[in-house]
């Protein structure tokens, strides 16, 4: 079932003895935000969940299908095998408004709990990388990470929740009005990195150092009980803090006058450097500073992130993770012939031929010639490149039907088009954290690649 097939939305006020979708009794109401509410239910069998329902009434018609993608996609990341991120449970549709339920956390989340009680900051700090960690191999990045969004299973187990902006960047971020400025952002701006909160920079590729940032703001105001940049009280902070945030404006002596304080500093020095590209660049560089317990290494610095084909023997393929084609998978082996030595990826077009043509509705973040792979013959590896070295041809357009036309990369320069010469993509192409020269990047399985708002994963046959 799609949240796409909902109906006409009623208002719907559910108390405690309610029944919702005739199998969710309401035990309790747990809160509201500004797109839903939540509330602890019972299953026929007495299990306890938390259900949190869309209040579509209250949203206009025109916004609704963006919210119900983000709904959607909130449901399925909730799906990824993991110890450390909430497991979605049902989704459904109950007087035209959309739900899901989830596991309930009797811990409560981690903002609360630490309020009220002493807490292993080493093993939680720990379970929220590998939480991260799972999304990022799974080709997601969380973008709201903050304390209110990890719940604790147990005082001894955190997991990651509330992945509703955990998606493409025109539905996460923002959306832009007519001059092109963001007018509305989500995620929490007290945790959000420079290149994001930045509106010149609010179409840039989302990338795994996101949550890196948003992981040390977190720790830092966890260990030192204030956010690292200033205060956030008012509206008026928020220049100052933007301005601090983008400089590295931050006051290092307070962790140092702590007990453990001096421990984290190297890490949290690490995931607050403002350029992303200095920044730590995956979870596993965080982990790996991460203090250790008495001199021993922490349980969780072997983890594995959910498992994938491994294997590249036979070949490797790339499948989409994150994009309007969820799961696709495209053969590198099939789409690499002797008559064609390099592998076209771009926005789907009619004008220029790819081989892989990415679907892309709703954004223009994809070039329409935005990257290349090429097989190393002598190593047997795969490069990837960011741009295409060819012409857009408008002979394509009118006989796209023609193959020879199709697999043509020249000619069209000599009959007065535009010349043969490299084209780099508009907004870059990365590999997990980083950016792809001209010059490329072997690819292996287990990355991920970002081509715009679209991340696919690089598995083994």
């Amino acid at each position: 079932m799609s949240f796409s097939q909902v109906g006409v939305a009623e208002r719907c006020q559910f108390s405690p003895g309610d029944c919702i979708d005739g199998r969710w009794r309401v035990d309790s109401f747990l809160g509201e935000g500004t797109f839903g509410q939540v509330f602890r239910v019972k299953d026929q069998a007495g299990k306890v969940y938390a259900l949190k329902l869309l209040k579509l009434w209250e949203i206009m018609a025109a916004e609704r299908p963006n919210l119900l993608k983000r709904f959607d996609r909130e449901y399925e990341t909730g799906l990824i095998e993991s110890d450390y991120l909430v497991h979605s449970v049902y989704k459904g549709i109950v007087k035209g408004n959309a739900y899901i339920v989830m596991e309930y956390c009797q811990g409560g989340d981690l903002h609360s709990a630490f309020k009220k009680t002493r807490l292993d900051l080493t093993l939680l700090a720990g379970h929220i990388l590998l939480g991260l960690k799972d999304l990022h191999s799974n080709g997601k990045v969380h973008r709201d990470l903050k304390p209110e969004n990890v719940l604790l299973r147990n005082k001894n187990h955190a997991v990651l929740t509330d992945f509703g902006i955990s998606g493409d960047q025109n539905n996460r971020l923002t959306q832009r009005g007519w001059s092109g400025i963001p007018r509305q952002r989500f995620g929490t701006i007290a945790y959000m990195p420079p290149e994001q909160v930045n509106p010149k920079r609010g179409n840039a590729t989302v990338l795994p150092t996101t949550d890196i940032f948003s992981f040390g703001v977190m720790m830092y105001q966890l260990l030192t009980g204030s956010l690292p940049f200033g205060e956030l009280n008012v509206e008026a902070d928020v220049p100052r803090y933007i301005y601090n945030g983008k400089n590295g404006v931050w006051d290092r002596s307070v962790l140092q006058g702590l007990s453990d304080g001096i421990d984290w500093l190297p890490l949290i020095e690490g995931c607050l450097m403002p350029d992303f590209r200095q920044r730590l660049q995956t979870i596993d560089d965080v982990i790996r500073l991460v203090p250790k317990r008495n001199g021993i290494n922490p349980d969780f610095e072997q983890y594995n992130a959910s498992s994938f084909k491994k294997d590249a023997e036979n070949g490797i393929l790339l499948r989409v993770m994150q994009g309007e084609e969820p799961g696709r998978a495209y053969s590198l082996n099939s789409l690499f012939t002797d008559d064609s030595s390099l592998i076209y990826i771009g926005r789907g077009s009619n004008d220029v031929w790819n081989h892989i043509g990415i679907k892309e509705e709703e954004s223009c973040f994809i070039s329409r010639q935005h990257c290349t792979i090429e097989k190393d013959s002598e190593t047997n590896s795969w490069i990837l490149r960011d741009g295409q070295f060819r012409v857009i041809c408008p002979i394509g357009l009118r006989a796209a039907h023609i193959l020879p036309c199709k697999r043509c990369t020249a000619g069209c320069g000599n009959g007065g088009y535009s010349p043969m010469k490299w084209r780099e993509s508009l907004n870059g192409t990365y590999v997990n954290s980083n950016e792809v020269p001209v010059g490329g990047i072997k690819i292996v399985p287990g990355d991920i690649i970002s081509i715009g708002d679209v991340k696919m994963r690089v598995e083994g046959i």
